[in-house]
């Protein structure tokens, strides 16, 4: 992809590792083409998918029994499923090209039975396993079809990262988190210097214009009203991985207190996309957000209305579009078919989407110059 080939933003969404493991009947993604051709009527022309490079590196073919990250919310399997990452991906690919929608590459380093993410020890290790994935999808003839690729999902947090905590804690801004993503980053570029690459980015903004991003080809940034105001801690949430508490509590007093005061949690969600713009236009960087606006965790639930979440989620859009700095927008990163009640309103999505793709575009993503 060169930035002469895009003109206008991407309508994106996130379909992380739900894409593989939520196969079984009724867990949206068993029909890939019915899935991909919702997506399509809803007006999104490109998506986020984890290609599992630890995995892929150490046996393509294999069958890996993974063990669920949680157990409360709907993003992948809740319990102990089976995978194989070929030929599913590039099966998975070739479903998006005939429809002409671009695929962001990721990974979430799902942990499996035997913890073979842990066999990453360097950036070179890094580097290696998703060389391995663009190997498989070149050999298929599909590399056209990456939209980008990010290395690691919200680097270098330990949920995701756990590979680089090994010793002492590093965050992503500092010395140690540069040196890690400038030496894999070029080490991808040596070999596929045609695709443009980034780490992505959910935490750290209070210190964003002290951090080196020159490695970067985009910005992926993560951004919630929730992490910009007290909005959790007076709800009583925490993101708890098999504890149902925090829904308990949001289902009680999460749209009560948001009705409570509205301005105020607007303003919060202002405030971060502005950061985010800002960045961008100090940087020079296209920034792409595929996990947004309002609230992190939500889905279908007793007392769990979608209508507040919506509101936000569409206010973030058009806070974000008149910016002309995000080269694809996600509506939020609930878009998928297994949050029912989302999903089912079309019409909000194609609303949205035609916004995103009407929007001025002045930073299309493409290859940077990191001489």
């Amino acid at each position: 992809m060169t930035t002469q080939q895009q003109t206008r933003p991407y309508a994106i969404t996130m379909w992380d590792f739900s894409w593989l493991e939520r196969r079984w009947p009724g867990a949206g993604y068993e029909d890939w083409n019915r899935a991909l051709d919702e997506l399509q009527e809803r007006g999104y022309d490109a998506l986020r998918i984890d290609a599992y490079p630890h995995l892929l590196a150490a046996g393509p073919v294999r069958e890996w029994e993974l063990l669920p990250p949680w157990t409360v919310q709907d993003w992948g399997a809740p319990a102990r499923t089976r995978v194989k990452v070929q030929p599913a991906l590039c099966e998975f690919l070739e479903h998006c090209a005939a429809r002409g929608m671009k695929v962001a590459l990721s990974s979430w380093f799902r942990e499996d039975a035997d913890n073979t993410r842990m066999n990453i020890h360097t950036p070179a290790d890094h580097a290696r396993i998703w060389l391995a994935v663009l190997d498989e999808v070149e050999a298929a003839g599909l590399l056209d079809t990456v939209l980008f690729v990010d290395l690691c999902n919200e680097f270098s947090m330990k949920l995701w990262a756990p590979y680089v905590h090994r010793g002492a804690y590093f965050p992503r801004n500092s010395p140690q988190g540069a040196a890690w993503m400038h030496e894999a980053l070029g080490l991808m570029r040596a070999r596929y210097p045609q695709l443009p690459y980034t780490f992505s980015i959910s935490d750290e903004y209070d210190r964003h214009l002290e951090e080196d991003v020159t490695m970067h080809d985009l910005l992926e940034l993560h951004l919630w009203m929730v992490h910009w105001c007290d909005f959790y801690q007076q709800v009583g949430y925490h993101s708890h991985r098999t504890d149902p508490t925090g829904y308990d509590n949001l289902a009680v007093r999460g749209e009560a207190l948001y009705r409570s005061n509205p301005e105020k949690y607007h303003a919060a969600l202002y405030r971060a996309v502005d950061t985010a713009a800002n960045w961008s236009r100090v940087s020079g960087l296209p920034l792409v957000t595929t996990e947004c606006w309002g609230i992190v965790d939500y889905k279908d639930w007793p007392l769990l209305d979608w209508g507040w979440v919506k509101e936000l989620c569409e206010l973030g859009v058009q806070r974000a579009l008149p910016t002309g700095r995000w080269a694809a927008v996600a509506t939020s990163n609930f878009c998928g078919p297994q949050f029912r009640g989302m999903w089912r309103d079309v019409a909000w999505h194609q609303r949205l989407t035609a916004q995103i793709k009407a929007a001025p575009l002045h930073v299309p993503l493409g290859v940077r110059s990191h001489a």
